[in-house]
């Protein structure tokens, strides 16, 4: 069960990165590519925890936790003006 949890708050964080990615390649707005590169380190710290779920399931949430709060990317530009939830989540910008 915890390996679960640590896999879809893997996955979850891989999501927001790859769309901070996209809409930083829309609008080159410099705080999407930080959140970016926030999102690939704590992916991989994740990574890292989920694989030590398997193992030893405390530790590795304890890091998969980690990896969610180094995860924060702070203040952001508005670049959605008009959009609705489902393109909130897919990264389509107003810009």
């Amino acid at each position: 069960m915890y390996v679960y949890i640590s896999i879809m708050a893997y996955f979850v964080v891989l999501f927001l990165t790859l769309r901070d990615i996209r809409i930083f390649r829309r609008t080159r707005i410099v705080s999407y590519r930080k959140g970016a590169l926030k999102g690939i380190i704590s992916s991989f710290v994740m990574l890292i925890g989920v694989v030590l779920t398997a193992l030893n399931p405390e530790l590795g949430l304890l890091i998969v936790f980690i990896g969610l709060y180094t995860n924060r990317k702070g203040q952001r530009e508005v670049v959605f003006r008009q959009a609705n939830a489902l393109e909130r989540l897919l990264g389509k910008t107003d810009i």
